[in-house]
């Protein structure tokens, strides 16, 4: 990792690249036009890894976040188990890894009621990745099953929330090595690389189909909100992508949304 990388912070203050942020705005006013979303309901945020160019659209604007805050139980996971990092069962590292690839309620349901909704939202709050004073963040006020327990988060009353800014954070950290661990945040890209475990070829994977590259995501659907979340690495180009949807075309603007900002990257070099 470059020094200017591991320095790096994305909070409230952090300027976006107003190159970049105008070629974003671009993109995404002329996918929002193709597929029929208003500005209500597409946020996204971009972070160029190489260059810590930011650009982002509507970046604290908190959405009912369907199964992309799973990844708040996966370092609620680590931060409770911290000796987990280097020493983690075959078995838990796979339901894990169903959990965060393939998207597993049951894998899920289990690990949230293992380590108890209230605990998990207390790790997230501790990493600053929910502040009601700036339009909320990443939060899991509900098991992904049936279950009478719930949480409605101080902003929005959602069961499970997110904003782009607080996701492009949670992949930054990760990239770092600053979650838990250096080797917490290892075993936790190891865990969402999961090899085993097949990709769902649906919007940012299926947007990128056919490129060199390797990634990292979590996606999320739930009726009209529609969400992708990944980290992107190869062909020289490494990057954080979030977009969170709530129209039912989302998938397809997910789709040309990533094949569109991967050209944009991989072009300014």
């Amino acid at each position: 990792m470059n020094s200017k990388l591991d320095h790096y912070t994305l909070d409230y203050q952090t300027p976006v690249d107003a190159e970049l942020q105008a070629k974003l705005e671009h993109l995404d006013t002329e996918l929002r036009e193709k597929f029929g979303l208003s500005p209500d309901e597409a946020s996204v945020g971009v972070l160029d890894l190489n260059t810590l160019r930011l650009a982002m659209i509507h970046p604290d604007r908190e959405e009912y976040a369907a199964s992309v805050p799973k990844i708040g139980i996966l370092l609620a996971y680590f931060h409770i188990h911290p000796e987990a990092s280097t020493n983690l069962n075959p078995q838990t590292r796979h339901e894990l890894g169903l959990m965060a690839k393939s998207s597993s309620n049951e894998m899920a349901t289990r690990f949230s009621r293992e380590l108890g909704l209230k605990q998990i939202q207390e790790v997230l709050n501790a990493y600053h990745f929910y502040d009601a004073s700036h339009g909320g963040g990443i939060w899991v006020g509900k098991h992904y099953g049936r279950s009478e327990e719930r949480y409605g988060d101080p902003v929005g009353d959602n069961s499970h929330a997110a904003t782009v800014r607080q996701l492009l954070r949670f992949y930054l950290l990760l990239e770092q090595g600053k979650l838990v661990s250096p080797a917490a945040s290892k075993t936790m890209r190891e865990i969402f690389a999961s090899p085993e475990i097949p990709h769902d070829d649906i919007k940012f994977v299926k947007g990128l189909a056919g490129k060199n590259v390797t990634i990292i995501r979590k996606w999320g659907s739930w009726e009209n909100w529609l969400h992708d979340t990944a980290v992107v690495h190869g062909d020289g180009g490494h990057y954080i992508l979030v977009a969170l949807t709530r129209n039912p075309r989302g998938d397809e603007y997910l789709v040309e949304l990533a094949q569109a900002v991967d050209n944009l990257l991989h072009g300014a070099k």
